[in-house]
Formats: C-alpha cells, structure tokens, sequence
C-alpha cells in the first residue's frame, strides 16, 4: 500500500506556503492570496475578469518568481546537448541560434509526463530550463539522477537567486522598454520563442519572448534581489498586476496546458495534446520513446465549448459521446467569449464539431467539441 503523510504528521515548513520576493508588494496591492504549488499567491487584485481584459487589450504583469529556473552547463567530459536530447522528448539538438527556446515535456521511462518546460540554448554548451513550481524539486532530483548514470560531472543548477515577472499583452513590450533602459535596443529583433541577455541598472536580465496568456509580451528572470524595484517601474509604466486567475482563464482560451490538470505523470503526452513536442524523427534515444513508440493512444486532448446557458464546464467532469466516455481536464468560464470553455480528454474517435454531452451536478449540459486554441492574441478563434 502506499501510504503518505497525515497533515498532523508534516513539519511547520512543510504546511506553510513559501512566498515570493514580491509578496509584500501584492499584499500592499490588496491582493487575493492563495496557496498555490506551495507558494502564497495572488488569485487577484480585486477583478479578475478586468485583469483578464487588460492582458487581452494591454498589458498586464504576474508573479511567476515561485517557477524554477534551472541552468545546465556541460564540462569537458559531459555534453549538456547530448545529454538533454535523452532527457527531454523534444530535440534540443534544433537549437542553434543562442536564445533560441524550446518548449519540452519531460518524462519518466513509462511515458508519464513529469513536467511540461522550456528550454533555452544559452551558449558554449549551456542552456537554461524553467520549470514548474509544484515540479521544481522533482524535476531537479530526475535530471540529477539521470546525469549521474550518463553525465556525472555536468551541472545542474537551480537559480533561486532569480526571480521573474512576465509581462503579457499587445502593448507589453512598449511598456518594458519604458520601465527598464536599455530593453528597446536588446528586445526590439528578438523573434517570439527567443530570449537575450543585458546589462541593466538592475543587473543582467535574461528576457525571453515567452508567455501563459497567448498574448505577445516577455518573461524576465531577474535578481531576486531587484524584483520589487522592477515591478514598481512596471507599475508606473501602466502595467496593470495580474493574479492567478486571469493567468488561468488567459492560457485556457489561449489552448495552453497546465500540469496536473491536462496532463501529469499518469497520462501520456500523445493523449494529452502533446505529441507535437516528442520529436522521433530520427534515432535519437531519449526517455520513455520506446514505451511511447508502442502506445496506441485511445484518448485525445480537446476543446469543448458549451452550447447555450445552464452551467459552467469545471475540470473533473464527465463527458458522454457515441464513443465512450471522457473526462474535463480543465473548464472556466471564457471572458473574452463570454461561454463556458473547456480542455477535455475524449475517446480519440470523436470528431470535431461533434456534439457531446457532460454531467454537471446532476444537469446535463450540452457542448461542441472543438480545436483548440479558443483565442490568440486578442482574437476569438472558435464561433
């Protein structure tokens, strides 16, 4: 039997939340707090629909200092290159170019997905993973255990004197290049899905153009020990602060997965709307390809939007089809469609534009499967 820890048996550290370097700053913005992946966190700042809107429209900024930044450098006797192109399922082998990124699964030898990540080549066998917060320690002790079969003398090291602030939205760059000197000139050719390094009065900032929201804008990874500082100047550039919730209903219109919702150790990346990051193209070994090779995944990751009023589609939900049953993964309420919305795993037959029904609290709801993504940048995708 497996057995975990009863709540009276973990430690204080274990139960009380970690915090952020900026969660005084939310705590003075009024925030909403919430334990999230361990972290205190801000759910919202008093509106989450018009945080929503201003990423939709504008520009808005979130917390997102309680992810991990890890950084693996190779030595003379071990490759970081060759080494992540065995650990992750894609091929960091495509990146040439420094700054280039890659977003990854990261697996275990089943095929279960460990972690959903991004992976920028840095330079000089050196590349920089930023991984999810409730994962950090896992995905750590994983690629530790594995370099110490294939690379021992390769460092992996967690940054947690970084912190970082993404900040989302049409107009999110202009906004940055007001609030930090010297953003405009390092950021201004920077292609989405790369990143750069500068000098700043704050020390060096790695600013990648990266997001949650399905929004333009950047992720920043910063001293830790200049955040408040930033955010501030964030602030007084028009960037409006944004908690958790716009964070969660922005990255499902725009058809984005989260761990431990849509996908997690139990369910494979090809049953998870994932198979566009295992890259199998050629003979390179990598974890979990052999058991992945010879699934014939019966399930699918979709979109379902609900059809007419009565309810609101939540994860955990059960859904009826001429196929089989599915299940919600993750479901809100879209603020930019004004409908309910949904990521769902359905029988793998199940076509889109079908009608399928779902139970929920005793109704039974009627939606229409659908291709995600919902929304991207600023336009609605699906009628």
């Amino acid at each position: 039997m497996r057995m975990t820890a009863s709540p009276l048996s973990l430690s204080f550290a274990d139960r009380v939340p970690k915090t952020t370097v900026l969660n005084a700053a939310h705590r003075a913005e009024g925030a909403r707090m919430v334990d999230f992946g361990g972290y205190d966190m801000p759910l919202h700042y008093g509106s989450q629909i018009d945080e929503h809107h201003a990423v939709r429209t504008h520009a808005g900024m979130f917390d997102v200092s309680h992810m991990r930044v890890v950084d693996v450098r190779g030595s003379d006797d071990a490759s970081a290159r060759s080494f992540l192109r065995y650990a992750l399922a894609n091929d960091v082998g495509k990146l040439a170019t420094p700054g280039k990124a890659l977003y990854s699964c990261l697996l275990r030898e089943d095929g279960g997905v460990i972690d959903d990540l991004i992976v920028y080549f840095v330079g000089d066998d050196f590349f920089r993973l930023v991984v999810n917060a409730a994962t950090a320690d896992k995905d750590i002790a994983w690629l530790s255990s594995l370099a110490a079969k294939r690379a021992p003398r390769l460092s992996i090291q967690p940054r947690d004197d970084l912190a970082m602030i993404a900040v989302q939205g049409p107009h999110a760059r202009e906004a940055v290049w007001r609030a930090i000197a010297g953003s405009e000139a390092a950021t201004s050719n920077l292609a989405p899905f790369n990143a750069t390094s500068f000098a700043s009065r704050w020390g060096e900032l790695f600013i990648g153009r990266t997001g949650y929201t399905g929004e333009d804008g950047f992720e920043i990874a910063l001293p830790a020990t200049h955040a408040v500082e930033v955010w501030q100047a964030l602030r007084d550039a028009g960037v409006r602060p944004c908690g958790l919730g716009a964070r969660d209903t922005l990255r499902l219109e725009a058809g984005m997965n989260l761990y431990g919702q849509d996908m997690d150790e139990s369910v494979s990346p090809m049953e998870s709307g994932l198979a566009w990051t295992v890259n199998s193209k050629d003979d390179r070994d990598f974890v979990g390809r052999d058991v992945l090779e010879a699934q014939v995944p019966k399930y699918r990751l979709a979109g379902l939007v609900l059809e007419g009023a009565g309810g609101v589609l939540r994860a955990h939900q059960t859904i009826h089809t001429e196929h089989g049953d599915g299940e919600i993964t993750s479901g809100t309420f879209s603020p930019t469609m004004r409908k309910s919305i949904a990521l769902a795993r359905i029988p793998k037959a199940v076509a889109d534009g079908e009608r399928v029904r779902v139970d929920a609290r005793g109704k039974s709801l009627e939606a229409r499967v659908v291709k995600p993504p919902f929304v991207r940048n600023g336009r609605m995708l699906v009628a």
